[in-house]
């Protein structure tokens, strides 16, 4: 552990002057005196790559973060050697090297204001205990800058004034300020005077960061090994920097299937099948929508992973089927430990082609986890990872499970002091060999990498579904997540918001946390609040330890029932805006959910927002986080919003008291803004979609909207059959235009649109459908006016006369 890094210089060294600069195209080598070399890689206009060697040659340049589709190239390169620097300029980005010492300066190209410099800059510490370097960066920390990222954190959204580690920890019932947690996304974004930048460290070694906090003016962050290696992104809106680290460490692969968007019930565990039985058949009873059930760890034999306790459900093909003619998909965990035992296959297989992990010495890597005594596959080794993706022929291909849930991957080991494996532990790492110090925060997500490979293979032509506790950078490309085992409380819904947003801001948005929290129990009121933030989190899930009592949405009362179940009809309503929305994260990498400060960082009122967020593009949503609230004050952003309950039309820019009885919470959809909506369903693919609604909200001006469609599953999207229609509305005094582009060879099943005009400030007189006036029946109710007309429009023009109304 480093204490006062930064201030404590007492060990460390630092480059020297620069006596050599080379170039090789796009990468710019700097030579000091004592060895150091500072690789730059211009990636992109906005895009710089910052990588430090100490004995004059670099290792193999490997990286499981950053996705071989990222986007290169740049408009522009000049370098130029001026009296005490090197000087980098692209369209973008201007970038000085100090001749003397290597610290690095970064400026706006456009007009000159300096956006990031180095304090220190790069040093480092011999690291006598392991060999190699302790490597350090330090930055200066500008007035008013503000911090966002780093994955999840249960914190403040704003990073200023933390400081923070990432080491993938099992952190059961972690509080407000646990830390470190689940996951490592050692990725930030910096914000001042407007502008914002973002810096990325790829190293996978226990890496820190403290925003100003032992020093109010410096920003660093460090590695307990391996190399400084950095990538430098300038926006300068945020939303370009998150959408470029989200490029270079990936976009998911592809879609999830539709149903993945749905509401998922889970508990530890549902067991026997009877009891299964029993939940399902009391969703379709009372009419409460739900796409999966979920079979924790009881449903194995001895929880030995890829078997099936018989005597809990001795035909599991027979109930997944069951199970899905009712629709509900069965989603199955599968943890990292294999049980030590000869009469077991998959423990024999791994261990007669060595596929386990060791220790430094040669003995096997054996802990303590559910089924006892394990061994663990080394998922850095290409060879255990197909072996281990061709290990769900049987669950998926043949049973009929349809997703995979990864759980225990940091990896956790139990009854050991530090909860996982020893740093002695050796990983092929894909060909470059190094202790678990290197590889722990990426095991997790190896492991999920794998599964996701096996779940394409066996579920094809069906989309994967995987979901994984444990992640690194890049881990997005693969799975969906969850926020680990949280805790029954008030505190914990405050957390579960700030951990979705931050998650998203991180390039990870298809995340959701424990709804109703895993540990203990919570009272009704809770597990309403929770489900009515949850409907805004792109995973939807409920699962609970079932140590403190039972969790699904009837064990409460009627009045927490009813509410509840409203709501997930709600999501379910909202699923063409939701599917929409991840079109847009899979094709162009933006969040699902965005802070406010994402969503308007020139207002710096939003800079220490935590509770509001948008969802998808155009929809503000804030929980209700306290108890016997019957609302909550909220910031409104900038623009006008409508109310979603009641139509009310708020001018943002403020902040203001919103009523929210327990069967509401303030939701706003932006003004000009169009929602598609589907009817009610109790599960994905239970009706066909003949007709779609289109929410249209006023607007005296322009706004876009899209809607997304295709098949809802596979892979035909990808082939061009997809459905992408953006529509354009004008709002005037006395009319509304609304223009529609289609692309895409997709025909959708609805065959027309329901649109229901709100906020219209006239009644409709006319109503022209491609240039052609045409008999209309409108029905009001409660001032909303509808119309239904074809789905191919080109243009639809609504003429009216001022209300008297």
């Amino acid at each position: 552990m480093i204490v006062n890094t930064e201030l404590e210089n007492k060990g460390n060294l630092f480059p020297s002057k620069i006596i050599d600069f080379k170039k090789d195209v796009d990468k710019l080598y700097f030579t000091a005196d004592n060895d150091v070399i500072l690789e730059l890689t211009v990636v992109r206009d906005s895009l710089f790559r910052f990588r430090y060697t100490t004995v004059g040659n670099f290792d193999n340049d490997f990286s499981y973060a950053i996705t071989k589709y990222a986007s290169i190239g740049y408009n522009k390169l000049e370098i130029e050697e001026k009296t005490d620097h090197f000087e980098i300029l692209t369209s973008k980005l201007r970038c000085k090297i100090s001749k003397d010492d290597m610290r690095v300066s970064i400026y706006d190209a456009i007009d000159g204001m300096l956006i990031n410099e180095d304090e220190t800059g790069f040093h480092w510490e011999e690291s006598y205990e392991h060999g190699g370097n302790i490597v350090k960066m330090s930055k200066t920390s500008n007035d008013g800058e503000s911090y966002y990222g780093l994955g999840d954190k249960p914190n403040h959204l704003n990073l200023k004034g933390k400081r923070y580690s990432n080491w993938v920890t099992d952190s059961y019932a972690y509080g407000k300020d646990t830390d470190p947690i689940y996951k490592t996304i050692p990725f930030y974004t910096g914000l001042h005077h407007g502008k914002a930048y973002g810096v990325f460290f790829d190293n996978t070694f226990k890496t820190s960061f403290d925003f100003a906090q032992e020093r109010r003016n410096v920003t660093s962050f460090w590695a307990q090994g391996g190399e400084m290696n950095y990538y430098f992104f300038y926006g300068p809106k945020m939303m370009d920097v998150v959408e470029s680290y989200t490029d270079l460490t990936g976009k998911p692969h592809h879609l999830p299937p539709l149903w993945a968007l749905g509401f998922h019930q889970c508990k530890w565990s549902y067991y026997p099948e009877s009891k299964v039985k029993e939940i399902t058949s009391t969703f379709r009873k009372l009419q409460i929508p739900c796409d999966a059930i979920y079979l924790d760890i009881d449903y194995m034999e001895g929880f030995r992973c890829f078997t099936w306790n018989k005597e809990y459900f001795p035909d599991p093909k027979r109930m997944v089927k069951e199970l899905l003619d009712d629709g509900f998909k069965t989603v199955a965990i599968i943890d990292p430990g294999i049980k030590i035992d000869k009469d077991y296959s998959v423990f024999k297989e791994a261990l007669e082609n060595d596929y386990f992990c060791k220790r430094a010495d040669g003995d096997y890597m054996k802990g303590k986890v559910w089924p006892g005594e394990c061994y663990f596959p080394d998922f850095t080794n290409p060879k255990v990872r197909d072996w281990w993706s061709g290990l769900f022929q049987e669950l998926i291909e043949d049973i009929g499970i349809k997703g995979v849930w990864n759980d225990m991957n940091e990896p956790a080991v139990m009854e050991v002091p530090n909860k996982t494996f020893p740093d002695d532990v050796r990983h092929d790492y894909d060909g470059n060999p190094c202790s678990h110090r290197k590889a722990h925060n990426i095991y997790g997500m190896q492991m999920a990498r794998a599964t996701y490979q096996g779940l394409k293979k066996y579920s094809y032509p069906k989309r994967p579904f995987v979901i994984t506790r444990a992640a690194y950078s890049g881990t997005q490309r693969y799975t969906s997540t969850w926020t680990g085992d949280n805790v029954a409380t008030w505190e914990h819904l405050w957390i579960a918001n700030i951990q979705a947003q931050r998650m998203a801001m991180s390039g990870f948005s298809f995340a959701g946390s424990d709804i109703g929290g895993f540990a203990e129990q919570p009272q009704g009121e809770l597990f309403t609040r929770w489900i009515q933030l949850g409907i805004f989190h792109p995973f939807f899930r409920v699962h609970s330890s079932g140590d403190h009592g039972d969790q699904e949405p009837w064990a409460f009362d009627e009045d927490v029932t009813a509410i509840v179940k409203k709501f997930i009809e709600i999501r379910y309503q909202l699923l063409p805006y939701l599917y929409t929305a991840f079109w847009n994260y899979t094709d162009h990498g933006k969040p699902l959910l965005k802070s406010l400060v994402l969503y308007d960082q020139e207002d710096v009122q939003t800079h220490y927002r935590t509770d509001e967020f948008i969802f998808g593009e155009q929809i503000l949503a804030c929980p209700v986080l306290e108890p016997n609230a019957k609302g909550r004050r909220m910031y409104i952003p900038q623009g006008n919003w409508y109310n979603f309950w009641t139509d009310t039309i708020i001018k943002g820019g403020k902040e203001m008291w919103v009523d929210a009885d327990i069967d509401s919470m303030p939701i706003f959809i932006k003004e000009g803004a169009i929602i598609p909506k589907f009817p009610i369903q109790q599960y994905v693919g239970e009706k066909e979609i003949t007709e779609v609604t289109l929410d249209v909200y006023y607007k005296k001006g322009k706004e876009e909207s899209e809607l997304y469609s295709d098949a809802n599953d596979g892979f035909d999207y990808t082939k061009g059959r997809y459905s992408l229609r953006n529509f354009k509305l004008t709002g005037k005094s006395s009319e509304l235009i609304i223009n529609q582009h289609k692309e895409g060879k997709f025909t959708t099943p609805y065959q027309t649109f329901n649109i229901q005009f709100h906020g219209l400030p006239f009644d409709i007189v006319e109503v022209q459908l491609d240039n052609e006036k045409i008999a209309h029946k409108s029905l009001r109710v409660n001032g909303v006016e509808s119309i239904v007309v074809d789905k191919n429009f080109s243009e639809l023009h609504i003429i009216g006369i001022k209300s008297n109304s």
